[in-house]
């Protein structure tokens, strides 16, 4: 059997999907997601912008004949070559047959079994931090390399994502550490069992065995359902025998504040939290905001969203919807930047619009909007006397809510509360990931129905937002009048 980078790579993201990838029914697996896509696009796009920089070799061999690219790529090290572009490196680990293809093999100075030179692996990577799983990797591309030459390698090579140098790999540190992870992905493959399910949203959602792993998840009730809820509060839980929702909402904040990845605050909500998804009702924290800086309602109100591209560090839609209650209006402004360039346009109409209102408050969901405001202030140099009394007039819905209710929900993301009032989005798959992917194909295509679908999706998470805001505001009027009665 096979064991490639990528599986290792997978490994460390999630012990369940590489046991799937090799044993598990395809046919369950979920249609690539667009993102996904996007993303291996960029990496691609990426790599040949550095590759570009190189004049290389690559082996030739037939697709999938691994055994004659090692032999080409052999052959081009010992000719000496400086740089080999996707060689492939082979090597026996127990029964197992390891296959490297690291993105550069590039020509040092020194001694190995090939003479006076020897090869250090580059990897190139679309992140922009040398994570542990990237120098995993470069870690199981030296081993092997380092085997096929007879040269101990000190060091492997990583070319990031906006870094102007090459990030050097500590093999000495990381060789050890990618062993104990090879030793643990091998027994994990050779069980007849896969690793149990846990859903981790951000590490989940793009994954082709995501809603597989959700149904089993799902049926089960399992924890990792529940918001709060880590790996490692997850493991002193099963430490613990509290395995249920039953066993954690009946479970003593005793038992629980004192466990690495708690305090009393973590405890007290996660109890709350089980408690409410059990009962199916929303619940108020213990540890509650107080009454009097809980959120209001205004006679006009404004609700903002954004909408970036990443990887133009772009914000190219700034959404307000404008809420008239003493006129029963409702009006939605959308402020978009057909082309990038047009992002300073859009920043000063979204300013000549929120002052038109100086007394209205500004609810938004996150923080990510404050931060722009802040950030889109100092890129246009916007007189601070401008910006510092609009961040005063800032509130954010997440923070209000969270700090104050528990829902009987599994993510406080805005779609899974909004929804579970009732709000539905009016393209029901339109998401804020496909919508990176919708600007970049309407800026190759110039396709508008693109922009009309961003817009609108933009629309509807201003409104969701203020639905969300106005059951926040009912729900504590309510339960005041409870309390006083």
């Amino acid at each position: 059997m096979l064991i490639n980078a990528e599986l290792l790579l997978q490994y460390q993201r999630c012990k369940r999907r590489p046991f799937l990838d090799t044993h598990g029914d395809y046919s369950h697996r979920d249609v690539t997601h667009e993102l996904l896509m996007k993303v291996q696009q960029d990496k691609l796009t990426h790599q040949q912008s550095v590759l570009d920089n190189f004049a290389y070799h690559q082996p030739n061999y037939s697709p999938g004949n691994w055994e004659a690219g090692a032999a080409a790529t052999i052959e081009l090290m010992q000719q000496g070559v400086d740089v080999i572009r996707r060689g492939v490196l082979l090597a026996t680990y127990d029964k197992y047959t390891l296959l490297s293809r690291p993105d550069l093999l590039v020509k040092q100075p020194g001694t190995s079994n090939l003479g006076d030179w020897f090869y250090v692996p580059v990897d190139i990577q679309l992140g922009k931090r040398p994570k542990q799983e990237y120098q995993v990797v470069a870690a199981f591309h030296a081993e092997i390399l380092g085997v096929l030459q007879e040269v101990t390698l000190a060091e492997a090579w990583l070319i990031l994502r906006n870094r102007d140098s090459t990030y050097v790999v500590d093999l000495n540190k990381w060789t050890p550490q990618m062993l104990n992870i090879l030793a643990e992905y091998i027994q994990m493959i050779e069980s007849k069992v896969p690793p149990e399910v846990f859903i981790a949203r951000q590490k989940c959602n793009l994954c082709h065995w995501y809603n597989h792993c959700y149904a089993i998840a799902k049926s089960q009730q399992h924890l990792s359902l529940l918001p709060g809820i880590t790996p490692i509060r997850y493991t002193q839980l099963q430490a613990l025998s509290t395995n249920t929702l039953e066993a954690l909402a009946n479970t003593s904040l005793s038992t629980l504040e004192n466990l690495i990845g708690f305090d009393t605050e973590v405890a007290s909500k996660l109890i709350v939290q089980a408690q409410s998804v059990l009962t199916k009702k929303p619940l108020v924290l213990p540890y509650t905001l107080p009454l009097e800086n809980l959120i209001f309602t205004a006679p006009i109100e404004l609700y903002f969203d954004i909408e970036a591209q990443p990887d133009l560090n772009l914000n190219y839609l700034l959404g307000v919807l404008v809420v008239d209650r003493q006129a029963n209006t409702e009006q939605f402004y959308s402020f978009l930047a057909e082309t990038p360039d047009q992002e300073e346009l859009i920043w000063q109409q979204f300013l000549d619009l929120v002052w038109q209102y100086p007394q209205a408050p500004i609810y938004h969901f996150c923080a990510y909007e404050v931060d722009t405001v802040k950030k889109l202030g100092r890129l246009y140099r916007t007189p601070y006397s401008s910006i510092s009394p609009l961040l005063t007039r800032f509130i954010d819905i997440y923070e209000q809510l969270t700090q104050s209710v528990a829902l009987p929900i599994e993510s406080y993301a805005l779609k899974a509360i909004a929804r579970w009032l009732g709000f539905e989005w009016r393209d029901r798959e339109a998401s804020g990931a496909k919508c990176i992917y919708w600007y970049d194909q309407w800026l190759e295509t110039g396709d508008r129905t693109l922009l009309e679908l961003i817009q609108r999706y933009n629309e509807d998470d201003c409104r969701a937002t203020h639905q969300v805001k106005d059951w926040l505001v009912d729900f504590f009027q309510t339960e005041y009048a409870r309390k006083m009665a």
